[in-house]
């Protein structure tokens, strides 16, 4: 397990997310032209950024990005969570998500394609539960709406 720095960036390096989700994607989805996305994900990214989003960065020893999260803390949406190949299973996810989760308004909400197994594994392991089924509008692909609350939610 490597130690990463979990720190807020305020000022994004877009190149540097973006070569990063492609990579992340690429490696999900491998028979998908995930640079053909490239100048919709930075027009999304410059979305998130006037919306207030939060973007906190996992960096490895030498600075190097591991991966990156972001949501915004006050609707709790976490619009993406991404790790560099180089990085699976060292526990950068992991600890994105618990400064998400920490800097949170207790409560998170997210989309993830149904297939992506390894995501949806995690989101669970990390205490979302599955609240509803969708489909993503770029890809058409079935998707599962989940939440995390820090508290579960009041009785009806």
């Amino acid at each position: 397990m490597r130690t990463h720095s979990i720190r807020t960036e305020d000022v994004c390096d877009r190149t540097e997310l973006i070569a990063l989700w492609l990579a992340s994607w690429k490696a999900a989805y491998p028979d998908i032209d995930f640079e053909a996305r490239r100048a919709w994900f930075g027009e999304h990214l410059a979305l998130l950024q006037t919306q207030g989003c939060t973007t906190l960065a996992a960096r490895d020893s030498g600075g190097k990005l591991a991966g990156f999260v972001i949501f915004n803390h006050v609707s709790g949406w976490l619009d993406q969570l991404a790790v560099h190949p180089d990085a699976f299973g060292t526990g950068a996810a992991r600890h994105l998500m618990r400064e998400a989760k920490e800097r949170s308004s207790g409560f998170l909400q997210l989309d993830v394609n149904a297939d992506n197994h390894r995501a949806v594994a995690f989101y669970e392991r990390e205490g979302f539960r599955r609240t509803g089924e969708g489909v993503n509008p770029n890809s058409g692909a079935p998707t599962l709406s989940m939440e995390w609350r820090s508290a579960p939610p009041p009785a009806a």
